[in-house]
């Protein structure tokens, strides 16, 4: 790790390369040591990191600095003050967040202090979140598999995620062995996935396996059967470790205090709740108000003046994790909330499309969750949603 600094004392710079682990926290404290007398309050060392997370960041608040996590794209738009070719270094990315600090400190957030069970909710949340959509790409590379050599797969399965589809397609990964499967195994593996309706289940498989497609060279279907075993086998791996992930998420989420007021929002369940805690935090001081926890999100819109002309766009440079987390509250919270119904129907009647109306319900989900977390109360449908709501617009 680059560390650079700019002391006021000396009025000089700075810089050493620091190794990994206590060695390099050690020898970070000395340095800083060395421009501080020993009576100093250590608030007063800004320190400029690009990730809000990690041993690191650890030591360095306990320490009692004032710790900035600076967002990756804010110190890239940064950095090209000091050079347009764009040349890169680790000297020159710690001389720029060095000056980011020094100058624009005050228009930074420092990292919240969240307590360490929110950090553990927020490590096994997103573990979760980063397995979930890792099954996702596995079973896009699945499907992309069986068009290319056995589409009628895609018929008879409607989840190739599913515990049913994945021990089909690795007993049979060729059509020719799919059409031998029996009445008695397809109906063997339904049971086992605990699936409904089996006689019919079992009989649209088997019509799907009997029906005609065009014909691929067996060499080149043995090849696809290796793939399609492949992925197979991570899926079935990938659905055991979200299960199991699951469980830890609900166990730590279930022991925050604030879990309850997140269990009572609308659309939110166990395991979007806890994505929501692990992301927004709990430090109490992190959001002055609702109108900063809903910037934070990413849900509010952003405003483009330039003479006469004024827009409001949609804010896309925002926390990936959180932002999937709230599209999915707000559309569940269709069926939930009949307020958010409501809300929901009146931006679509004025002819906003689907998506750009769940991204405002989120937005204004967001200040209701800021409101019940502020006053430590419960969700209440009446008040949240009265009869005259102000609606929010952007395109």
């Amino acid at each position: 790790m680059m560390w650079r600094s700019r002391t006021a004392r000396a009025g000089a710079w700075a810089k050493a390369r620091l190794p990994e682990g206590v060695a390099g926290i050690a020898r970070l404290h000395e340095l800083v040591g060395a421009h501080l007398s020993e009576d100093a309050d250590p608030g007063l060392v800004m320190v400029g990191i690009e990730t809000d997370r990690g041993p690191w960041v650890s030591a360095l608040v306990a320490a009692g600095y004032r710790v900035i996590a600076v967002n990756p794209m804010q110190a890239a738009r940064y950095r090209e003050r000091y050079s347009t070719s764009g040349v890169k270094s680790d000297a020159g990315d710690a001389h720029a967040l060095a000056d980011m600090v020094r100058t624009d400190g005050h228009q930074l957030r420092a990292v919240a202090g969240d307590s360490e069970l929110a950090e553990a909710v927020k490590v096994t949340a997103r573990a979760h979140q980063t397995l979930v959509w890792d099954r996702t790409r596995a079973a896009q590379r699945l499907r992309a598999a069986l068009v290319e050599y056995f589409p009628v797969a895609l018929v008879a399965f409607d989840d190739l995620t599913a515990a049913d589809a994945l021990e089909l397609l690795g007993r049979a990964p060729v059509p020719a062995q799919a059409r031998r499967l029996t009445v008695a195994a397809i109906s063997a593996a339904l049971k086992r996935a605990r699936r409904r309706d089996i006689a019919e289940k079992t009989r649209k498989i088997r019509a799907a396996f009997g029906t005609d497609q065009l014909p691929v060279p067996a060499v080149v279907s043995v090849a696809y059967a290796a793939t399609v075993r492949a992925q197979v086998a991570i899926l079935t791996t990938l659905n055991a470790e979200i299960a199991r992930l699951e469980e830890a998420v609900a166990d730590h989420f279930g022991q925050h205090p604030d879990a309850e007021i997140l269990r009572s929002q609308p659309g939110l369940g166990p395991v979007l709740a806890a994505r929501v805690l692990a992301e927004f935090g709990d430090d109490a001081g992190r959001y002055t108000d609702a109108k900063a926890r809903k910037n934070y999100a990413g849900t509010s819109p952003i405003t483009r003046a330039s003479g006469k002309k004024k827009i409001a766009l949609a804010r896309y440079a925002r926390n990936r994790r959180l932002a999937d987390a709230l599209h999915q509250q707000a559309f569940c919270a269709l069926n939930a909330s009949p307020g958010a119904r409501g809300y929901y129907d009146t931006i679509r009647a004025r002819g906003t499309g689907h998506h750009a109306a769940l991204r405002q319900l989120a937005n204004r989900l967001v200040g209701i969750l800021h409101g019940c977390l502020k006053t430590h109360t419960l969700y209440n449908e009446a008040i949240s949603w009265p009869q005259k709501v102000t609606v929010d617009v952007a395109v």
